[in-house]
């Protein structure tokens, strides 16, 4: 699977409208240009831009828990169904905007070396967590797909700060409200504060980590994985990465992703 993070060359925020008539006095940082029934979804912490009490923050309308057979399906079908969602970790909530999908027979998935400790996770059940470590330092979040014992699993590329933007920064030692601050891989580990101890964890139950319904992008944009060059020549050219058109939240290289 993929490498380290990645660094988005993009320093605008993505826009949604607020969901409630309270205003804060300082600008909030704005979510991922997704819509539900033609409208904006979301709105974020302003607690990080300027003194605004916690009380005062505004959360977009989350939707219910996943459940675990949304997660049976293949990879390549499972990732940009992902797009949108939403992953929950106490305060801390991300929306996803890019991801890439890992299949069975796929040479740069770590299926390919079969069940081992490390692997072992990935070929559990749908909608489970696949959590491995990357140069030593970074954390890649997985979502398992398909049936158990398959072995296939979407890497969480980038995402969007929906809430808990001062707690994500303090993870990620940033004091930003920019794209750097999510776009790549280990860049969403460390702000949900993971680690390989996750593996195995049902992101369909309640409490700890779980993914939620959210909007279905407008538009996708797709394109070859990333970090993938050890694999056959057919894998490191399919258009298996996926993302959320019109939003600065992806990782880079962005120039290899097109309209759907």
């Amino acid at each position: 699977m993929t490498g380290g993070a990645r660094t988005s060359t993009s320093t605008t925020p993505p826009r949604f409208k607020r969901t409630a008539t309270r205003r804060c006095s300082k600008k909030a940082i704005k979510a991922v240009g997704s819509k539900t029934n033609g409208e904006d979804v979301g709105v974020e912490d302003s607690s990080v831009v300027g003194p605004v009490p916690r009380r005062l923050l505004l959360l977009p309308q989350l939707g219910s828990i996943l459940p675990r057979k949304f997660f049976e399906i293949d990879s390549l079908d499972l990732a940009p169904r992902l797009l949108g969602k939403y992953l929950r970790r106490d305060d801390v909530v991300l929306q996803i905007t890019e991801v890439e999908a890992y299949r069975p027979n796929d040479s740069a998935c770590h299926g390919r070396v079969g069940i081992t400790p490390r692997t072992a996770p990935l070929f559990g059940p749908g909608g489970h967590a696949y959590v491995y470590l990357c140069y030593g330092m970074h954390m890649m979040l997985n979502v398992v797909a398909d049936k158990e014992g398959v072995g296939a699993a979407v890497l969480i590329r980038s995402c969007a700060p929906i809430s808990g933007l001062e707690e994500i920064q303090e993870r990620r030692g940033q004091k930003t409200d920019k794209p750097i601050l999510l776009t790549g891989p280990g860049k969403v580990g460390q702000a949900l504060g993971i680690s390989t101890d996750w593996s195995h964890h049902p992101l369909y139950e309640s409490g700890g980590l779980e993914i939620l319904d959210g909007p279905e992008p407008e538009n996708i944009l797709i394109g070859p994985r990333v970090g993938i060059d050890y694999a056959l020549p057919e894998h490191v050219s399919a258009p298996w990465r996926f993302a959320i058109a019109d939003t600065p939240w992806i990782s880079a290289p962005k120039n290899t992703l097109k309209p759907r």
